[in-house]
């Protein structure tokens, strides 16, 4: 494990929230609002989407499969090597229902070599989810998340800092920062959060967890120059959520900052965590990417069906 620095965000100051719309960062939500247009909408809309008996290739050196499961879950294969982000099989977050099923049923992964998780909240770091993964070998996380892995299943747990990289065999992996939080509820403000560049056989991926747009993709992308970004493009309206999220605008600029080949999206589709609507993401995002021609270097993943880079 090396260090470059360890470099934390200041931890912010614990108050007790007064009202409901404390309860989230961007503090726009009112109980009657909540509940009609993110929970009570949901249950009465069709899930939708189909679970597939994937067909995995078979790789060659230098040659990586990307798998997008749903939301900011994905399966990223390399021919030595099999990693999950932020995997999440759940039908339901508490009340909130899964409206576009996993592209493939949990039991139908291979076997899991390596667990990338960018942060604690439920809808990434999905506990039910980490327990039925067999025999997974590590688990790598921000700081402070590490407890929260305990009896999950993991032979190694491993916690980093911003930049802080863990190597193993011939792969690396390096925790970014991002523009979020990492707090699981509602006084555990020490949790870290991040996202991930993966190093293998190569190539460089970029997985960028929850995040605003900040100058820090410029940075991560003079650093470590990834080839193919992940990155999230829902959960932005209203304006307030633009604190903790990006729109598809935001995401293209952010895209460009790295200088990455390839831009995957990700974070739309799922759950219903805003007040965008569900396929507005994506069309507005073929809206800027054909005006700036950039096209050809976005990849919109379908469900349960792996492409290879």
């Amino acid at each position: 494990m090396t260090k470059e620095s360890v470099n934390r965000p200041a931890l912010a100051r614990r108050k007790f929230p007064r009202t409901f719309k404390d309860l989230t960062p961007a503090k726009h939500f009112n109980p009657r609002t909540f509940f009609q247009e993110l929970i009570w909408k949901g249950w009465f809309t069709r899930r939708e989407g189909e679970q597939r008996r994937p067909v995995f290739p078979k790789l060659k050196h230098g040659q990586v499969a990307i798998t997008w499961i749903g939301h900011a879950s994905f399966l990223i294969q390399f021919s030595d090597l099999n990693v999950l982000v932020d995997p999440n099989f759940a039908k339901w977050l508490f009340l909130m229902k899964r409206l576009k099923r996993a592209g493939l049923k949990i039991q139908d992964l291979p076997p899991i070599d390596l667990v990338l998780l960018t942060h604690a909240h439920f809808d990434h770091f999905h506990k039910p989810t980490l327990r039925k993964l067999a025999h997974t070998k590590i688990g790598v996380m921000p700081w402070g998340v590490g407890d929260l892995a305990r009896k999950l299943g993991f032979a190694r747990i491993v916690e980093l800092d911003w930049w802080e990289s863990f190597s193993h065999k011939d792969w690396q992996v390096t925790l970014t920062p991002s523009a979020h939080w990492g707090a699981r509820t509602l006084h555990d403000l020490h949790r870290g959060y991040g996202g991930f560049v993966l190093e293998h056989q190569g190539r460089k991926i970029y997985h960028a967890g929850d995040s605003a747009y900040f100058d820090g993709f410029a940075e991560i992308g003079k650093k470590l120059s990834p080839e193919i970004a992940l990155l999230p493009i829902g959960a932005y309206y209203p304006e307030s959520f633009r604190k903790v999220h990006m729109g598809p605008d935001e995401a293209v600029k952010a895209f460009k900052d790295l200088h990455a080949k390839v831009f995957v999206p990700m974070h739309f589709g799922t759950f219903k965590l805003s007040f965008e609507a569900m396929d507005e993401p994506p069309r507005w995002l073929r809206e800027i990417a054909a005006s700036q021609n950039l096209l050809k270097r976005l990849k919109f993943l379908e469900e349960g069906m792996p492409r290879v880079f």
